[in-house]
């Protein structure tokens, strides 16, 4: 009921004109009465006169005579001026307020036509500056400016306003984009060398079992901390960055993240299962793969040993869909939303860092935040989750299901 309430509200184009129409009404029905006092005035003062003639005797023999010429008494003829004085203003009144209403009624049509173009041409600076923001949300361009030239009123105040916003957006995101591109430059190389340097001391020669030993532990805690950094720079560039889209298919990103997944998905005795029908979009082709692999590698690492993944694709309702589906732990309904915030795990996966960063789904959401997108989980009746990804797709509904599926096939 609220979205229907909605549609029925007027606009602000209505709202004016409406407004116009009826101050412009309310103005000649104004106009109107006085014009009515002035008239009904008037007509009695001019016929008083005449009445008072005929109660002094000062109308001519040949006139009174004229008027009654049967010879009627002078208070019959002074009765027959007043109803005729009353007839003539009732008549003319009438016709005043009459034709007066139709006038007023056909320059009121008019006047709502002229408040309607008065409206949209007062309304036309408030159009561009919609439509700067609309293209400025649709392209992720903030160099656009409305640049408004009209005279120091409050419609320029307002568009300078928003070209001033605009302008510190700009900044900040050129200032956020080059802090990402120098930070992943100066976190990167410092874990880059000490990678190198332990792996050179391990394989030194003379070196002990204790110092083996302990290289691969550094080794190992050097590359979770890469990886939390490549997942924390990921995040930050795919809230922010201006995404440059390029055709693609969802069905050809999974099926090359399957394949990549495969060797840890079979040491892990876990079985994937594809149904890769066509789901073309478009977007950055790197960070929707790093998207898919993010799915898929949540899907086999949080998993039971022994059980299913599955990955499909598909086009649906003007949408490119991506669902991954696992086995594993039951996941609470209540705790579903919070796998997506940074950080955050599962039960006491939450403690646990050997199994990720805990970025992959905010980077998953992020992501698809970036190209337009959404994404929702569900939990399954037999544990594990259900992740569903819907992308804007480039082709129109109902094609992708014509289609058919591409690759129904199984493997694991």
């Amino acid at each position: 009921m609220s979205g229907f309430g909605e549609r029925l509200r007027p606009t602000i184009r209505m709202r004016l004109t409406v407004l116009y129409t009826g101050l412009f009404l309310g103005a000649g029905i104004v106009l109107l009465g006085l014009t009515y006092l002035l008239v009904q005035n008037n007509l009695q003062r001019q016929a008083e006169p005449r009445v008072n003639q005929v109660f002094q005797g000062q109308i001519p023999a040949g006139a009174e005579s004229a008027v009654a010429p049967a010879g009627p008494s002078r208070v019959d003829v002074q009765k027959v001026l007043i109803a005729g004085r009353e007839d003539y203003q009732r008549e003319t009144l009438s016709a005043l307020l009459t034709q007066g209403g139709i006038a007023l009624g056909l320059v009121g049509a008019a006047g709502l036509g002229l408040g309607w173009l008065v409206a949209d041409r007062a309304l036309r600076p408030v159009h561009a500056i919609t439509d700067t923001a609309r293209r400025v949300a649709r392209s992720h361009d903030l160099t656009e400016r409305i640049a408004y030239a009209g005279p120091r009123d409050d419609v320029k105040e307002l568009a300078d306003t928003f070209d001033t916003m605009l302008g510190r957006l700009a900044r900040a995101f050129d200032g956020q984009r080059r802090f990402v591109a120098n930070a992943s430059h100066e976190l990167r190389t410092p874990l880059a060398i000490n990678r190198t340097l332990v792996d050179v001391a391990v394989r030194r020669p003379d070196a002990t079992d204790d110092v083996k030993r302990l290289g691969e532990s550094l080794l190992v805690v050097n590359g979770r901390h890469e990886r939390l950094i490549d997942g924390l720079l990921t995040l930050a560039g795919t809230e922010n960055v201006v995404v440059d889209p390029a055709p693609l298919d969802l069905a050809d990103v999974a099926g090359h993240v399957l394949e990549q997944a495969g060797p840890e998905a079979r040491a892990r005795g876990v079985g994937t299962g594809r149904r890769l029908g066509p789901a073309p979009t478009a977007g950055d082709p790197v960070l929707v793969e790093r998207l898919v692999q993010n799915l898929v590698e949540n899907a086999i690492r949080h998993n039971r040993d022994g059980g299913e993944l599955s990955v499909t694709t598909r086009g649906r309702d003007g949408w490119a869909e991506l669902v991954v589906a696992n086995t594993g732990p039951a996941v609470p309904g209540y705790e579903v939303e919070t796998i997506f915030e940074p950080f955050r795990r599962l039960g006491n996966d939450r403690v646990r860092s050997d199994r990720g960063s805990g970025l992959g789904l905010s980077i998953v959401r992020a992501t698809a935040t970036a190209h337009g997108g959404t994404v929702a989980a569900s939990p399954r009746p037999g544990g594990g989750l259900t992740v569903t990804v819907r992308l804007p797709s480039r082709v129109p509904a109902g094609e992708d299901a014509a289609r058919g599926l591409r690759d129904p096939a199984r493997s694991g």
